[in-house]
């Protein structure tokens, strides 16, 4: 793959239907590449990491494998959580590297919660490079959508429960009460 490329799989869902007549927490698309410092640490991440040498070519660029393996870790934080316990990535829906990754970049995984079906949790991660400690912008490296099944003890597909009343997400798609406890 090169920058910029988009990859595209198939998504299987294990009998998972929408309820009807209901809604989840639905957030629409940045349309920003490159944010402030200060706008992104305005954000909560769902993963903060820096890529070191032995993740990286002998070039010093990331491998794409190890991005794809810290984004599917920052989209089942959320979507285990959502779940209230053990998920499964059951597809990767879309992935594209938008920038080049380096050894020393501080990565930042912004995830939200799209959907959320009778089995499932579909989310979408951004992941924002920030080039140098003292840099004033982070530019978004990388984004992807992924889908999750819950599951139970023994692997198999799981009903997700309903929010609680007055359970909601915060920025980092993780769940927390309104009352703030």
């Amino acid at each position: 793959l090169f920058v910029g490329d988009s990859f595209e799989f198939s998504l299987i869902v294990f009998g998972d239907v929408m309820p009807s007549g209901k809604k989840e927490h639905v957030v629409p698309s940045p349309s920003a590449d490159l944010l402030s410092v200060r706008d992104l640490n305005a954000k909560i991440p769902s993963l903060r990491i820096m890529p070191m040498p032995a993740d990286a070519n002998v070039h010093g660029d990331v491998f794409g494998g190890w991005i794809m393996a810290q984004v599917d870790i920052a989209g089942a934080v959320v979507a285990a959580q959502r779940a209230n316990g053990r998920i499964a990535t059951i597809a990767v829906n879309s992935f594209t590297f938008k920038q080049p990754v380096f050894v020393g970049d501080l990565l930042s995984f912004y995830t939200d919660i799209l959907r959320v079906g009778n089995t499932s949790i579909t989310v979408r991660v951004e992941v924002f490079a920030q080039r140098s400690r003292i840099g004033a912008e982070a530019i978004k490296v990388t984004e992807a959508t992924l889908t999750y099944v819950a599951t139970d003890e023994n692997r198999k597909p799981r009903t997700i429960p309903p929010l609680d009343e007055g359970q909601e997400t915060n920025p980092a798609g993780l769940f927390s009460s309104s009352s703030g406890q």
